[in-house]
C-alpha cells in the first residue's frame, strides 16, 4: 500500500555525502565505531542502560560486512519511492528483504527497482519476498533498518515491531488511523529513544531546506506575534482499484485502503496532514486547545467510495486565542490550492511559497546543492546512524501532528467541539476484531449530530 500523491523516485543531480572523509571510506570498522560512540557516551551520561546499548548496537548494523540492509514493508509508489531515496543517498546500501500483504505488489515493486539505476544493490532473493499480514515480521527479522509505507492503518503494530527487534526506521505518514493507534506509537518512539534507535518520519517537509529556513524565519519573529494561521490542501481526485471477482471484501477494502476510514484516516489525514504538520511545526509543536470542523460526501457519494469524506473545514484554537482555518478537499475538475500562512503582527509568512512580507520582506533562494526533500530525509537518517550528528526520533511530532489531523476529522464527523485532551484519551479504536481475508469492517458513512464520539 502507498502514499500515490507523491512521487514514486527522485534522483538528485549527485550524491552528496556528509563528514571529512568520502563516504566510501567509512567501512563497517568506523561505521560501528562513530555509533557506538555515541551509544556509549548515553550510557555513560546516564541516559541509557547497558542493556538498552547492547540493543542499539544490534540495531545499528548486524550484518558481517559494510552493507546497510533496508528492508521494504508496504510496496507501491511511496514504498518504492522511499527505497530509492535510500539508494541514492548511501552507496553501502542494499534492499535485501521485500513486503507486502499482496505478492502482486512485491513483484511490481522489486521489478520497478531493478530497472531503476541502482539494480546492482537489489538483492532480495525469493525467499526474502514476502505476503500476507505477518509479512513485516518477517521483512523486520532480516534487516537493520526498515521502511514502513503500508496503509496507514497497520502502522503501529510495525513500528512496534520494528522497535521490539531493534531495528532503525523511516515511517510513512500518517502514523496511526485512531487515538489510540498512535498512543502506541507515542510508547514505542520512546522505547526506541532508550534503545537509541533512529526514527525519522515521512513527514518530509520538515526535511527540506527551504522549509527549515522559513520555519526559522517565524520563529526568529520575523513575522511578529502570531495572530492567525491558515492552510489550504485543495487537489483532485485518486486512484480507484475496482474489484475482482475473486477478491473477498477485506481485501477488496485493503486493495482501496484510502476510501476507508480505518486505512486511510480520510485524507484530512493521508494527505493534508503536510499541511498541519507545516502548521504545527512553526506553532513550536504545540498542539491546539479545540477543534470545530464540518465537511461531507459532495462528489463522493457512490458506494466505491467507502466511508470517507471529500472535503474538510476546521478551525483549530490555541490557548492564546490564536486560531487555525484548515480547509482540504479531493474534487477533479475545481481549482487547486496547496499554501499555508502564518498572520504575524510584523508580517506574513507563506510557508510554501518560502517567503515573508511585511516588516521584513524575505525570501528563499536556495544554494542550488539542496537536497531533494525525499533524499535528505534519507541522508539526515543515515548520518544519524553515523553518529555524525545527534540521534533523530521525529516520535513526537510525527504523532502529534498525526493526532491533530485525527481530531479535526473527528470533530467534523461528530458535529462536536472536541479538545485535544479528549482526543488524545480518545477508546475510539477502528481496528476490525480479526485480521483475515474474510469479512470487512461495516461501512458507516459519519453523520454528524449522530456519529458518537468516544
Amino acid at each position: 500500500m502507498d502514499n500515490l500523491h507523491k512521487p514514486t523516485a527522485h534522483k538528485s543531480p549527485e550524491v552528496q555525502h556528509s563528514g571529512n572523509a568520502p563516504q566510501s571510506d567509512v567501512n563497517r570498522r568506523n561505521f560501528m565505531g562513530v555509533a557506538t560512540g555515541g551509544l556509549l557516551a548515553a550510557m555513560t551520561s546516564g541516559a541509557m542502560t547497558s542493556g538498552s546499548v547492547q540493543a542499539a548496537l544490534t540495531g545499528v548494523h548486524n550484518s558481517m560486512d559494510d552493507t546497510i540492509r533496508v528492508g521494504l514493508v508496504g510496496c507501491g509508489g511511496r514504498g518504492t519511492g522511499a527505497a530509492t531515496n535510500a539508494l541514492n543517498v548511501e552507496p553501502r546500501v542494499k534492499i535485501v528483504a521485500m513486503g507486502d500483504l499482496f505478492m502482486d505488489r512485491v513483484t511490481n515493486s522489486h521489478q520497478s527497482l531493478l530497472d531503476g539505476e541502482h539494480a546492482e544493490r537489489i538483492a532480495v532473493t525469493d525467499e526474502m519476498k514476502f505476503s500476507g499480514f505477518d509479512a513485516y515480521e518477517k521483512v523486520i527479522q532480516n534487516c537493520d533498518v526498515v521502511i514502513l509505507a503500508t496503509t496507514p492503518h497497520f502502522r503501529p503494530q510495525q513500528i512496534e515491531k520494528a522497535v521490539e527487534a531493534g531495528v532503525h526506521i523511516f515511517a510513512e505518514k500518517p502514523v496511526a488511523t485512531d487515538a489510540p493507534g498512535v498512543a502506541r506509537v507515542r510508547a514505542a518512539c520512546e522505547k526506541a529513544r532508550e534503545k537509541g534507535l533512529t526514527v525519522v518520519s515521512g513527514l518530509c517537509y520538515r526535511y527540506q531546506k527551504s522549509k527549515q529556513e522559513t520555519i526559522d524565519r517565524i520563529h526568529d519573529g520575523s513575522v511578529g506575534d502570531i495572530v492567525n494561521l491558515e492552510c489550504t490542501y485543495n487537489t483532485g481526485e485518486l486512484w480507484y482499484n475496482g474489484r475482482k471477482d475473486d477478491w473477498t471484501d477485506m481485501e477488496y477494502q485493503i486493495r482501496n485502503w484510502y476510501y476507508y476510514n480505518w486505512l486511510s484516516g480520510d485524507h484530512i489525514a493521508e494527505q493534508s496532514i503536510h499541511s498541519l504538520d507545516k502548521i504545527m511545526w512553526a506553532m513550536k509543536d504545540v498542539p491546539p486547545a479545540k477543534c470545530t470542523a464540518s465537511g461531507g460526501r459532495a462528489r463522493r457519494t457512490e458506494e466505491k467510495w467507502g466511508d470517507i469524506w471529500d472535503h474538510f473545514n476546521c478551525v483549530f484554537e490555541w490557548e492564546s486565542g490564536v486560531k487555525l482555518y484548515s480547509s482540504c478537499r479531493q474534487w477533479s475538475g475545481a481549482d487547486g490550492n496547496v499554501s499555508d500562512y502564518v498572520y504575524g503582527t510584523r508580517g506574513t509568512a507563506a510557508i510554501q511559497a518560502h517567503k515573508i512580507d511585511g516588516e521584513v520582506s524575505w525570501r528563499y533562494k536556495g544554494s542550488g546543492e539542496d537536497l531533494d526533500m525525499y533524499d535528505s530525509e534519507w541522508n539526515e537518517l543515515f548520518r544519524s546512524l553515523k553518529g555524525e550528528r545527534g540521534l533523530i526520533n521525529d516520535g513526537e511530532y510525527m504523532c502529534n501532528s498525526t493526532l491533530l489531523a485525527i481530531l479535526g476529522r473527528t470533530a467534523a464527523y461528530t458535529g462536536k467541539t472536541l479538545t485535544w485532551d479528549q482526543m488524545k484519551d480518545s477508546t475510539m479504536d477502528l481496528s476490525p476484531s480479526v485480521y483475515e481475508f474474510g469479512s470487512a469492517p461495516l461501512v458507516e458513512i459519519p453523520k454528524p449530530g449522530t456519529t458518537k464520539f468516544s
